[in-house]
């Protein structure tokens, strides 16, 4: 699982802000990783469909989530 940034583009200022974030739960590459992500963070993070050209997702700072290791908290008894 991935944490992937989601940042809204101003192409005037030529900045970015991020915006937020979507995960990626796949656990192998598939051919259309990149798109589906991206379709994702516009159906969330898109105020309407003219916004949406304004949403950009940034695989290359694409992070591993923490998952924390198993523990026995509970005794066999």
């Amino acid at each position: 699982m991935r944490a992937v940034a989601v940042y809204r583009m101003d192409y005037g200022r030529k900045s970015k802000d991020q915006v937020g974030v979507v995960l990626e739960m796949r656990k192998t590459e598939r051919t259309n990783n990149y798109n589906d992500l991206l379709r994702l963070a516009r159906r969330l993070f898109a105020s309407d469909t003219a916004d949406s050209v304004h949403i950009i997702i940034d695989m290359s700072q694409a992070r591993q989530a923490y998952r924390p290791e198993p523990t026995r908290d509970c005794s066999a008894g």
